[in-house]
């Protein structure tokens, strides 16, 4: 693959200021474009700050950057949807899978108690032994970048795997298959700060993507996005893959005849 003229592309809206200034967050996106596409590119993300539930911005930023190293593949995480009735049950499977990706009981219920009653704009990172917050960006998170999935790949992906053509499963797929390659990556919880969306995931390495269609209820604009890190590994080195290593995700048509075992 030639990344001489690939760009990563980034969109942030905020309502009543910047987020720097204490606005309110509208909505984010990430994308990785040819320079042929960024036109089309950068008016995708126009779009979506434009049109989100969470408001109208009053303040817009998209950054355009020349990719300049080598951008990685990797494999899709496996997939999987557990249907529950009630937010309560989705939360309990959360956790229930949070265990089964090697968290403890009381890290997960340390992890909870620390999810901020405002919006924040990354991820916040939870020490996996102890359970303290160790990314100390307060409001401001971590936010993954420099990834996606060539929409033709991606079609092939959901027509092989019998799923609905569906950019909210592209983009969270994308973020978590980034943040799972790692291998300080112990487990992910999240679900949107979208209030018209119900449905998050836990993933993993191990458990693949799993989504659970009801983790809060209908109308809550409080989002989660929680990334369990076994602290042996560098944090700093950690936090630089996650903003600045391009990858691309890339399934291999050879998958289809696979079935998904990481479930």
């Amino acid at each position: 693959m030639d990344n001489s003229r690939f760009y990563s592309v980034r969109m942030r809206a905020s309502e009543n200021q910047s987020h720097e200034k204490g606005g309110k967050h509208i909505s984010g996106g990430e994308l990785i474009s040819s320079y042929q596409d960024l036109k089309k590119s950068v008016d995708f993300l126009l779009e979506k700050a434009l049109t989100h539930s969470r408001g109208k911005p009053d303040f817009l930023q998209i950054q355009c950057e020349l990719i300049d190293q080598p951008i990685t593949q990797v494999p899709p995480l496996t997939v999987k949807t557990i249907e529950v009735s009630s937010v309560e049950e989705g939360q309990q499977k959360a956790r229930k899978l949070l265990e089964q990706a090697g968290v403890s009981k009381q890290v997960i219920e340390k992890a909870y108690a620390q999810i901020p009653d405002e919006a924040v704009r990354g991820a916040i990172l939870i020490d996996c032994h102890t359970g303290k917050r160790i990314d100390g960006r307060k409001d401001r998170g971590v936010r993954v970048s420099r990834m996606d999935w060539e929409r033709v790949n991606f079609e092939k992906w959901v027509k092989a795997k019998a799923l609905p053509l569906n950019q909210r499963i592209k983009e969270a797929l994308v973020l978590a298959t980034k943040v799972s390659t790692h291998q300080a990556t112990v487990a992910e919880l999240c679900w949107s700060d979208d209030p018209e969306y119900v449905t998050g995931y836990v993933a993993s390495k191990t458990l693949g993507y799993q989504r659970i269609t009801k983790l809060k209820p209908y109308g809550d604009e409080r989002g989660c996005r929680i990334f369990f890190v076994d602290t042996s590994y560098d944090l700093d080195t950690y936090i630089t893959y996650l903003e600045k290593q391009p990858m691309f995700i890339q399934w291999e048509e050879d998958d289809v005849t696979r079935p998904n075992r990481k479930k």
